[in-house]
């Protein structure tokens, strides 16, 4: 499943010092706009305590977690949406992910220069969000004078359009991207075919430093971009990027010693793979056996068939059944035979919504 989420800010943000720390791909990180011109991509493993536990059940050959997808793309800056600073390029990147992480700078430090002369997350956060806007709002006014036409036709198709564009464009002009706009069940259907670069789900990435990682609350550039995000019902993930890149080179019982000297529980990397693993609705289910124990990634809602087609496509064409039993069931009960003999394992059909957690032997026929 080939769904991936894109590190975006001004230049000298620390974006590319994060996508190393997340992919250790070796991305250039430079002190001057414009060191990423092609976008960096990186798989990166989604961190599961719930697979730990169930290869310690089943003790199996080998463990495979599932993975996530990374793009960094180069620094916007003001005008991009009119071509500045290779922005028509940029713009593109970004209209191939499927989501967004925008990493702000909430950091003091006059070795690294800032593109505007000043540290000023919301007046960052705002450059961007417009930048996207404008892009979005020509998009939409191109678009606009084609379908106009034909709903004066009375053409039932594009009356809907007209009124999700008409809709779409008030709102832009308004400042309010697309993601935070209201649609019908059947107008979002065509909002998703505009392809839009503010419809993207979004999350902020706030960059702090060495001294703030530990009690980010104190941070008040911080604080502003908690706001600013609550407005937007936007998650915000506080990381320091250059601490990040540290623990990326350290093995997991130096990581652990490293994290707990800092101060904290849980690397910020880890809270962003998987908040942006969230941001898109996906979740996971498991396969154990004693070959392996095997995490996959589904997007919520789907059905047991298309869920076994994730595997194979043969086990979603022959697809019979779904021995299921959740992840908690299984861990209470310690076993599998010990969760059947509790009646805890289901056999479900073809109309089974498959859940976060659970843990699936499907049964095919082709």
């Amino acid at each position: 499943m080939a769904l991936t989420a894109g590190i975006v800010g001004l230049p000298n943000v620390g974006k590319s010092t994060l996508f190393n720390a997340i992919t250790q791909a070796g991305a250039e990180a430079a002190n001057y706009p414009f060191a990423t011109i092609d976008p960096n991509v990186g798989i990166v493993e989604v961190p599961d305590e719930r697979l730990d536990k169930l290869t310690e059940l089943v003790n199996p050959k080998k463990t495979v977690p599932t993975a996530f997808e990374f793009t960094d793309i180069a620094g916007i800056v003001k005008g991009a949406s009119k071509g500045e600073g290779l922005g028509n390029q940029f713009l593109s990147h970004i209209r191939q992910v499927d989501a967004i992480c925008q990493v702000v700078r909430c950091f003091e430090d006059e070795n690294i220069t800032h593109v505007s002369g000043k540290v000023d997350p919301i007046d960052d956060i705002e450059i961007i969000n417009l930048e996207l806007i404008l892009a979005d709002l020509e998009t939409v006014n191109k678009r606009f004078q084609r379908v106009e036409k034909l709903a004066r036709q009375k053409d039932k198709e594009a009356l809907t359009e007209y009124e999700v564009l008409t809709k779409i464009k008030e709102g832009l002009e308004n400042d309010q991207p697309v993601r935070a706009l209201e649609f019908t069940e059947e107008q979002e259907k065509t909002v998703k075919g505009l392809h839009l670069l503010t419809s993207k789900p979004t999350l902020y990435v706030a960059n702090v430093s060495e001294d703030d990682v530990a009690d980010p609350a104190s941070n008040e550039n911080v604080q502003k971009v908690k706001e600013y995000a609550a407005n937007e019902n936007a998650e915000v993930i506080v990381v320091c990027a250059r601490i990040e890149e540290e623990i990326a080179e350290l093995e997991a019982e130096e990581k652990e010693e490293f994290l707990e000297d800092l101060g904290i529980s849980e690397s910020g990397l880890d809270k962003l793979i998987k908040a942006s693993y969230n941001l898109l609705g996906l979740a996971t289910y498991f396969t154990a056996g004693e070959q392996e124990v095997r995490a996959w990634t589904f997007r919520q809602g789907i059905k047991a068939p298309q869920a076994a087609g994730i595997i194979h496509t043969d086990f979603e064409r022959g697809f019979i059944r779904a021995e299921t039993v959740s992840y908690d069931d299984l861990v209470d009960a310690g076993n599998m035979a010990t969760a059947r003999e509790k009646g805890k394992v289901r056999l479900e059909g073809k109309e089974y919504i498959v859940q976060d957690g659970d843990v699936i032997h499907f049964r095919f026929n082709v």
